[in-house]
């Protein structure tokens, strides 16, 4: 199909649909529009030559192109930003002296709030009513290049004194913003073509606060109910007033502070908020003289390595003589380890590990018995006994730590009584801006890079490869049990990624354009340009951050 003269034309070869001759100049969504009709979810943009481009993006030579869909994490990505877009739009319509905070997920939904200000359940009727408007008109969200003096003076025009404030730590001298409707945004990836795509939507109200429900790729419709998490919602609530103490509401704050050579102070009081809530769930399980087992759970890159390392030291602390036990060595032989969909070894699956035999040691430890404890061999893949025997002391706990260590099933002899389950993850308290938040699985993302570089000797590409599998072990093995949780911690640092930038930049960039995951190590690496670098020498040994660049005290 030609949709342009054969004069002055290009061919682009759309995977999947074959080959169109269109005029060079072209916009990669004038491309979409003409042949939509094929496509069963809307487009959000495109992969040329392994580099995601959005739909403003001019074809001026040969080239394949993979158009990316909605039903997709890198075009679900794009329409949630959108989505977020278009309810900031529909915000200042109707409230224009309010500024609205877009802050975090929040189980299936997007968390939003006004600065300073609660909003009602009419009011985000009247939101939702004006952002269906907006949808109906099918306006065009336009893309410009601006330089950064000309953007500061319309985002100061524009009282978003937060943006303003960003430009002046960019390293680049112009910008991408994107226009709706006579409004400018700064966003820090890429948005959809038209305000038509945005027909699949929800609001909420929760908590003062805003709801934002858009398609995920399991409930593409939004048939699934919002389930409502209140212990991650504390936890939140508890992050967002680490960084008011801070005095840390955005980005920008924290490059200021690096600036000006005031980022030790934070480094020391970040972690030792960090140490207070250790102690503080160290005090609790002391409380309660049933606790005998105790588990920490939590997803990929989230510390609690060095988390249970340093809750053992606060248990020793009130004098108690804790021992720890690794779920690692209780996997089953390898040839009968479950396989997953695509038929290889499952090794997050529940039953890879041998449970009853988990179990046995764990009464009899509780008992007081001694146990000869099985060490698996990953080179062999098999079980063996090494004579490693273990006592725990009268009255003391076991930690143990796992993703599976809020599941039930895992621990089904001991009575819940004698457990206390703990949740930790790295909740990003930090915001680029008011309207960009920082997503916590790139953080830890960017952690798991990092720390599987220096360990294992993979590369950031084989960890970008394997993250998908990783992000279902999760979504399957480890979200659903958070709420079991009897405390939550958040393992993220306010100047983290200031540090991580000085590690994961190098290993991102070695991902060469030929390669499916420059595409994601693109993303980031544009993420991380935000970030003003830290070097880590006054980060003390025993921080969660030393876990993925070394220099740790514990297992390092």
């Amino acid at each position: 199909m030609a949709i342009a003269s054969e004069r002055n034309t290009i061919e682009a070869n759309v995977k999947g649909f074959g080959a169109y001759q269109v005029a060079a100049g072209t916009l990669l969504g004038e491309l979409y529009l003409s042949i939509q009709e094929k496509f069963k979810y809307p487009i959000a943009a495109g992969i040329i030559n392994n580099t995601l481009r959005d739909l403003h993006y001019k074809l001026d030579s040969d080239c394949d192109v993979e158009l990316v869909d909605t039903s997709t994490e890198a075009g679900l990505r794009i329409y949630r930003r959108s989505a977020a877009f278009l309810l900031i739009k529909a915000c200042k319509d109707l409230f224009p002296e309010r500024t609205l905070m877009i802050k975090h997920t929040l189980s299936n939904g997007l968390y939003c709030e006004f600065l300073n200000k609660t909003t009602t359940d009419n009011e985000i009727e009247l939101i939702q009513d004006r952002m269906r408007e907006i949808v109906s008109l099918d306006l065009p969200i336009n893309k410009y290049l601006l330089e950064n003096e000309e953007a500061k003076r319309i985002f100061a025009g524009q009282n978003q004194d937060d943006k303003v404030k960003l430009m002046r730590y960019r390293d680049k001298e112009a910008a991408h913003v994107y226009e709706l409707d006579g409004f400018i945004e700064y966003f820090y990836g890429y948005m959809v073509y038209r305000t038509g795509i945005l027909n699949r939507f929800k609001l909420l109200y929760l908590s003062g606060g805003i709801i934002l429900r858009t398609p995920e790729k399991d409930d593409i419709d939004l048939i699934k109910p919002y389930h409502e998490q209140k212990k991650l919602a504390i936890i939140h609530q508890e992050a967002k007033e680490w960084v008011e103490m801070l005095r840390m509401p955005h980005l920008a704050a924290l490059n200021e502070i690096i600036t000006l050579g005031n980022i030790d102070d934070i480094i020391r009081v970040n972690e030792a908020l960090h140490e207070k809530k250790i102690a503080y769930i160290a005090d609790s399980i002391c409380h309660n003289p049933a606790i005998r087992l105790v588990s920490i759970a939590g997803p990929s890159s989230s510390g609690k390595t060095t988390f249970a390392q340093r809750l053992l030291i606060q248990l020793r602390v009130n004098g108690r003589r804790p021992v720890s036990i690794s779920l690692d060595n209780y996997f089953v032989d390898r040839n009968r380890t479950p396989l997953d969909e695509k038929g290889n070894l499952n090794f997050e699956s529940l039953e890879a590990l041998d449970i009853d035999l988990f179990n046995e040691h764990l009464t009899r430890l509780i008992n007081g018995e001694e146990v000869e404890i099985p060490v698996y061999n990953f080179k062999t893949g098999n079980r063996e006994y090494l004579d490693v025997k273990i006592k725990v002391p009268a009255g003391e706990p076991i930690i143990i730590e796992g993703i599976h260590g809020l599941n039930e099933r895992l621990t089904w002899s001991i009575p819940r009584i004698n457990k206390f389950q703990i949740y930790i993850s790295a909740l990003t308290q930090l915001n680029v801006d008011y309207s960009n938040r920082i997503p916590t699985t790139d953080s830890r993302l960017i952690r798991r890079i990092i720390r599987d570089s220096r360990t294992r000797g993979y590369s950031a590409r084989n960890t970008i490869r394997q993250w998908p599998s990783v992000r279902r072990g999760e979504e399957r093995y480890i979200f659903p049990f958070q709420e079991n949780a009897d405390v939550m911690f958040n393992s993220s640092l306010v100047y983290e990624l200031s540090v991580l930038k000085l590690y994961a930049e190098p290993l991102l960039e070695a991902i060469d354009n030929d390669q499916p995951e420059h595409v994601e190590a693109s993303r980031l690496l544009r993420f991380l340009s935000y970030f003003r670098a830290i070097q880590p020498n006054n980060i003390p040994p025993n921080s969660i951050l030393r876990e993925f660049i070394g220099g740790s005290w514990f297992r390092d």
